[in-house]
């Protein structure tokens, strides 16, 4: 199963999606999909709401392997079923789409106009679970705000750091050291961040691959350098805020680079919509993320 899967990341067609929401990030999420807090009235509560609508999405038939290659899971999605399966395993054995983990416990505060993640601690044990569970790969975020070469050497330092922990439990990491959108110093920080990326690569065993996660680039294929490269599987694109139009068009103009969107992926979904609503609207942001993801 798991050279099926290496296969299909390589060289699929298709994008990664985004659902791995987690504490901080979830009430937003919640209130965008039509889901405000009043009906929630605890975590419990309000991370079964999320598991709801996560599991409406996976289980429509827009949603499938033909189009979708993976699909980044929380911990407690990981945790939970989907249609009387493991989420991992109801995603690979239902849906033809690889699984993944989030395992990073957010963001430290910012030193160096960046911010490295929190300790991530029991990470062994995470890593045993999720391999028990039929889980391909992992992601892990932090992110960058300025072009201080301090800043970005050190989130980048961590990342590989621990994505040699992820390699050793069998699992295979998604670097993500993402760049704010909004950062003045966007162009410069990714000239920083893309050398650190590279003398990281030349370190890793030959047998030995990881993937990207970066945030859409100032110049158009900027990255095509780490996308050939023989260690990285494949680089995928986070959304980061844009619009899903803007993102798409910015997708489209970086060829190999695909989709691994949150935001723009949920995009116009809502828990009102009937059914029939419901899988049209995602039919339409999986088609527009895919075709994006094509060039």
């Amino acid at each position: 199963m798991h050279q099926d899967q290496v296969a299909k990341v390589r060289e699929g067609k298709g994008f990664i999606a985004a659902l791995d929401q987690s504490g901080g990030s979830t009430p937003k999420a919640l209130s965008l999909y039509g889901v405000e807090g009043d009906a929630y009235s605890n975590d419990d509560e309000m991370f079964t709401r999320m598991h709801e609508m996560r599991s409406r999405i996976v289980t429509s038939p827009s949603f499938s392997g033909d189009r979708v290659l993976g699909a980044i899971l929380f911990e407690g999605t990981m945790d939970r079923e989907i249609d009387g399966h493991g989420s991992a395993e109801y995603l690979w054995s239902e849906k033809g789409v690889v699984p993944f983990l989030k395992v990073d416990k957010g963001l430290a505060d910012e030193a160096d106009g960046a911010q490295v993640m929190k300790p991530i601690p029991d990470l062994d044990d995470l890593l045993r679970r999720a391999v028990a569970k039929g889980v391909f790969g992992t992601k892990m975020r932090s992110v960058i705000k300025l072009a201080d070469k301090a800043g970005v050497d050190a989130v980048v330092q961590q990342q590989f750091e621990i994505g040699r922990q992820i390699l050793a439990a069998g699992l295979v990491p998604i670097i993500e050291p993402e760049i704010d959108i909004h950062s003045p110093q966007k162009a410069e920080a990714e000239a920083l961040l893309k050398a650190a990326i590279t003398a990281e690569l030349e370190s890793l065993p030959a047998d030995q691959v990881v993937m990207l996660k970066l945030t859409l680039p100032e110049e158009d294929g900027f990255y095509a350098d780490l996308v050939a490269h023989p260690s990285v599987l494949r680089v995928v694109a986070l959304s980061g805020g844009y619009s899903r139009e803007d993102a798409n068009d910015r997708l489209a103009r970086n060829p190999g680079v695909i989709a691994s969107f949150s935001r723009a992926l949920t995009e116009g979904l809502s828990a009102q919509q009937s059914d029939e609503e419901f899988d049209a609207a995602l039919d339409a942001s999986v088609k527009s993320i895919f075709e994006a993801s094509l060039t």
